[in-house]
């Protein structure tokens, strides 16, 4: 199929709608950054496609296509069915934009957000974004990212949802997200653990000094 595209483009044919259309969701995640380049953003508003399989450079080169074919409805109603199937590749900004707008997020498709734009939102922007369908959230949330959301947020934040949502920041405490490291010698390990029971220990002492100066 890749062979066959980039065939296609060699004898000088466009990647228009009826391309994309042709190409369909089971194989736009075969174009390669330069053929996705050559996309007129145009030519996705004639297009049906499912970047859900597709890799996170992919999602972000059509969502930056797919926002620019579509600015002139931005503040329309229709706007966010045109823009659902390329939010996967939206910045964090752009969510929170959106959240103001009552779209009524399906929980699927906040779940296959870009990790990092969806690490950044608040609990009112989640419940904004959500509308309707906030209630789905407790079904999916032990899914990545959405779990590591939770862990970031304070507890008594996602007890005003009412939906009962646990696993997040209790008052007094502070969530750590460990990293997996390919290898990691037991000596550093020890360095980690020390350090991490004297921190209470340390902070206060630090406090005391600045009080005491």
């Amino acid at each position: 199929a890749s062979a066959i595209i980039r065939r296609y483009v060699d004898l000088g044919n466009a990647l228009n709608a009826t391309a994309l259309n042709a190409i369909g969701t089971r194989y736009i995640c075969l174009l390669n950054v330069t053929e996705l380049n050559m996309i007129d953003p145009s030519s996705l508003k004639l297009a049906s496609l499912n970047l859900s399989a597709c890799s996170q450079l992919t999602k972000d080169i059509l969502y930056a296509k797919a926002k620019r074919a579509f600015s002139d409805q931005h503040y329309l109603p229709a706007y966010y069915e045109l823009i659902k199937p390329y939010l996967g590749g939206a910045p964090g900004m752009d969510l929170k934009a959106l959240s103001k707008d009552n779209v009524n997020m399906d929980v699927s498709t906040f779940a296959n957000l870009r990790r990092d734009s969806l690490l950044g939102l608040t609990v009112s922007e989640v419940e904004n974004l959500l509308g309707i369908n906030l209630s789905d959230l407790k079904k999916w949330q032990h899914k990545s990212p959405i779990w590591e959301w939770v862990q970031m947020q304070k507890q008594s934040e996602l007890d005003k949802m009412h939906i009962g949502l646990t696993g997040g920041t209790q008052e007094g405490y502070i969530n750590i997200v460990a990293q997996k490291f390919q290898s990691t010698s037991s000596a550093s390990l020890g360095t980690v653990a020390v350090t991490l029971h004297l921190l209470p220990a340390l902070l206060i002492s630090f406090l005391m000094m600045l009080v005491l100066s």
